[in-house]
């Protein structure tokens, strides 16, 4: 005769169903992916058979990675933020700025290079952490990602028709298309401009990598070209002068170590770009060669560009005379150089550009690896025959920056930005620690920072005493800088 159930035995088999089902999501938000998942092993089996297949191109170089990266890093911002950290809170010690800030984004992105090496695969710091940290997780890096790259490339589409006013003389005489237009229920001004520009870029995108990565190359160039021009006129002029910018009373160090340190959290926002280079790894010939030297040979380049930039402009005009909205541009005005602020203008805009392109490229990459590890229905995940690009995942992402771009004012949500973005960063940190000291047994030591645990710490520790103290300043101002307009200034109101 069967046993009749009491109600504390179905108490007691209700918890018990309720511990295993508990236990077993708790064991879906912290389940690692395998190092070479179903989807890497298929992907290197189809781009081993030498045809075109559903996989992406295995097609860039160290100069293609170079001209990604740097696009992607050298934004309209500088030619703002020179002005703005040299007036607030450097002084003549910008160039200090600069280096320090370019310390951290150098340890950041050495541990990406490691992890590229390990995992060339799309989909960057989202894929670092499934593998290193769980599921739950690399869900969040992957949206923060998303997130970052949809806004910051509206942001910078947003930025471009106010910087061509000056060469049709004015924002009134910009003409029909390239103005922005003022709708009485709307807030913020629509910008066709931009989102004409947005959806450009993304059918540039869907014509294949090595094209795409041919068009940012020649932007890069011609961007760099223009600093270039600052460098060399600008130091001829500061020399002819006695580089009376630097002959001030209050000496190099007119706010002290600290102005020079809360300028480096603002300039760390000027290095972010070198990630870009990380989501293509998946389309790298030779990622374990080829992707340390892109990461480390774009940081390099940024570096010394902007160093250079700033021992020039603040050589040229004392440091609180500079105009915080156009410093390089007046500087040379107050030489008569009043022709240099074309070509300056001119390297803006192609600077925006090229940012654009920066952008949207690792957004669908981004997309297409959660599409194949089941976290976005699949369909995203597919590659076109053809192009070897995943071009559903591009249309989407350019749509959806196209509208954004279009309807909204995005600066409002660069602080989120910037916070996704310091996330992302730390989990890559933490990533690396992880498979150096408990790598997984898939994992082939081929390639190994020297310096990791010096590395990660260091990147940790300049965090938090160099950006996250200023993350405030410097997240309301992140896409703004991008976009070539200035950050809101400390004590403005909010």
């Amino acid at each position: 005769m069967a046993r009749r159930l009491s109600w504390q035995d179905l108490q007691a088999s209700g918890s018990a169903i309720a511990t295993r089902l508990s236990l077993q999501d708790l064991q879906c938000l912290v389940r690692r992916k395998p190092a070479c998942s179903a989807a890497d092993r298929a992907e290197a089996a189809a781009a081993a058979d030498g045809g075109k297949g559903r996989h992406l191109a295995k097609a860039l170089s160290v100069p293609d990675l170079i001209a990604i990266g740097v696009g992607s890093t050298i934004g309209a911002g500088i030619y703002v933020l020179v002005g703005t950290v040299a007036r607030e809170h450097a002084g003549p010690a910008l160039t200090l700025s600069f280096l320090i800030a370019g310390i951290a984004a150098a340890l950041s992105a050495l541990c990406y290079a490691e992890l590229s090496c390990r995992f060339p695969s799309a989909g960057s710091a989202y894929h670092y952490s499934y593998i290193c940290i769980g599921e739950s997780v690399a869900w969040l890096i992957g949206w923060a990602l998303i997130l970052e790259y949809t806004i910051g490339g509206s942001s910078v589409a947003r930025g471009i028709s106010p910087n061509l006013a000056l060469f049709f003389g004015g924002h009134e005489k910009l003409p029909f298309f390239l103005t922005q237009i003022h709708v009485k229920w709307l807030d913020t001004p629509l910008d066709p401009c931009a989102a004409i520009l947005v959806l450009i870029v993304t059918a540039l995108l869907c014509l294949g990598i090595k094209e795409s990565s041919f068009v940012e190359g020649i932007i890069t160039i011609a961007n760099v070209i223009v600093m270039l021009f600052v460098i060399c006129a600008g130091g001829y002029l500061a020399f002819q002068n006695g580089w009376s910018g630097y002959n001030d009373k209050q000496g190099y160090f007119p706010n002290g170590v600290t102005g020079v340190f809360s300028g480096s959290a603002t300039l760390f926002f000027a290095y972010i770009g070198f990630d870009a280079v990380a989501s293509t790894a998946e389309e790298v010939k030779n990622p374990q060669r080829d992707l340390p030297m892109g990461m480390c040979l774009t940081l390099s380049l940024c570096c010394f560009l902007y160093m250079m930039v700033s021992v020039v402009i603040v050589g040229l005009v004392p440091y609180y005379a500079l105009d915080p909205n156009t410093p390089i541009s007046s500087a040379f005005a107050q030489y008569g150089m009043q022709w240099a602020v074309y070509v300056i203008s001119t390297g803006a805009v192609l600077a925006l550009v090229a940012s654009l392109i920066g952008a949207i490229l690792p957004q669908p990459r981004i997309v297409m690896a959660m599409a194949r590890d089941g976290l976005l229905p699949p369909l995203f995940s597919a590659v076109d025959p053809t192009t070897q690009v995943p071009t559903l995942s591009t249309i989407l992402s350019g749509i959806c920056a196209a509208f954004l771009a279009l309807f909204m004012d995005v600066s409002q949500l660069a602080g989120m930005v910037s916070v996704g973005t310091l996330l992302a960063f730390t989990m890559v940190a933490i990533s690396v620690l992880i498979i150096r000291y408990a790598p997984p047994n898939e994992i082939a030591m081929r390639v190994a920072l020297p310096v990791c645990p010096l590395s990660v710490t260091l990147c940790n520790v300049i965090y938090r005493t160099v950006v996250v103290p200023g993350l405030r300043y410097a997240a309301g101002g992140h896409s703004n800088c991008l976009a070539g307009v200035p950050p809101p200034q400390p004590g403005s109101a909010d």
